[in-house]
């Protein structure tokens, strides 16, 4: 199955979702930047609120697709030990890394949230989206992150995701919802007709709808 863009993939995602909509506790976390226009649709559809959270893979130096973990808003980091000792990465490349990638995450809260704070997860079901699956290593910090504010349920939704990263990120949340689960996977973007690099402009002009319909979190 292709999706023919992530707009239509959120609106296909959503319909999957209706199990969640117009419930009062339901928030939308949509992770910038591919995340955020698929989780538009589905904010829309579940008649949610929106907003972002702000995930950065850790690319393995000269590899940049390779994960070697990642960081999220709250101060979580995760680290993969296996792809750490795998490529043999020394100390003082992993904190390189890891400051550069910290330096983009505080640049994307600024632009993204300014001074709104992040909403109050406690008691709440927060749904967290993005365009796709591959390694998984985003949404395993986007889950620890959540997991520290206590919410009463964590629901990861994509539009397609590797098999076996659907398996292993199943137990870690109370349900995930995925549209399709090719083998072999490759990569997230073979599965859209059109899947270009969303950009800083496309994430605030989506949040900014998401405010004039009244559909994003302010506190």
């Amino acid at each position: 199955m292709q999706f023919q863009d992530r707009s239509v993939a959120g609106q296909i995602l959503g319909k999957k979702l209706a199990a969640y909509a117009n419930c009062s506790d339901i928030l939308v976390l949509g992770l910038p930047r591919g995340g955020v226009p698929v989780a538009f649709e589905v904010a829309k559809a579940l008649n949610a609120p929106l907003d972002v959270l702000i995930v950065r893979k850790l690319g393995v130096p000269g590899q940049e697709e390779l994960a070697m973990g990642a960081i999220a808003s709250g101060g979580v980091q995760i680290l993969n030990e296996h792809i750490v000792r795998q490529v043999n990465l020394f100390n003082e490349v992993i904190a390189k890394v890891l400051l550069q990638e910290q330096h983009e995450l505080e640049r994307r809260e600024r632009l993204y949230r300014g001074d709104r704070s992040f909403p109050d997860l406690r008691g709440r079901t927060v749904i967290l989206v993005d365009d796709g699956l591959a390694t998984g290593a985003t949404m395993w910090a986007a889950i620890a992150a959540v997991r520290k504010q206590q919410p009463a349920q964590i629901v990861v939704a994509v539009p397609v995701a590797a098999r076996e990263t659907c398996q292993k990120l199943q137990a870690q949340v109370d349900a995930l919802v995925c549209v399709a689960n090719p083998s072999p996977f490759c990569s997230v973007g073979l599965w859209y007709e059109n899947f270009p690099q969303t950009t800083d402009q496309e994430v605030c002009e989506l949040l900014a709808k998401a405010a004039s319909d009244n559909r994003i979190v302010f506190a």
